[in-house]
């Protein structure tokens, strides 16, 4: 049997084979960086294909299928110039890591992910 969208996100999110997508906020948040996961992830010919599709687009939607929300990430600015400067310059870097939160896709709690349903 294939394994489900979510089964085979909880499987890459707990391999050590990935560096685009991690647990974030303490294993309740899934960390993409959609640079590197098009890359590393996508980007795989197609025997070592994970998901059936090489667009981040197909991802994010299957994300929101299965009733994953975006996390919005606010960063608090500097007033002076060079800190200014300097944050945009990180927070430009950040804008490639995307967050999605489930309340049925925690770390802690495996045995939530039987009730991930696709809507």
């Amino acid at each position: 049997f294939p394994l489900c969208f979510p089964e085979k996100l909880w499987k890459m999110l707990e391999s050590d084979q990935f560096r685009s997508i991690w647990w974030s906020e303490g294993g309740k948040c899934v960390a993409i960086n959609k640079y590197l996961f098009e890359v590393e992830v996508l980007g795989r010919g197609v025997c070592q294909r994970v998901f059936n599709t090489q667009h981040i687009r197909s991802v994010i939607r299957q994300l929101n299928l299965y009733g994953f929300t975006k996390v919005q990430r606010d960063f608090q600015r500097s007033a002076s110039l060079p800190e200014f400067l300097a944050e945009e310059a990180a927070v430009s870097a950040h804008s490639q890591i995307i967050y999605y939160y489930n309340p049925s896709f925690n770390r802690a709690h495996p045995w939530l992910l039987g009730t991930c349903k696709r809507r």
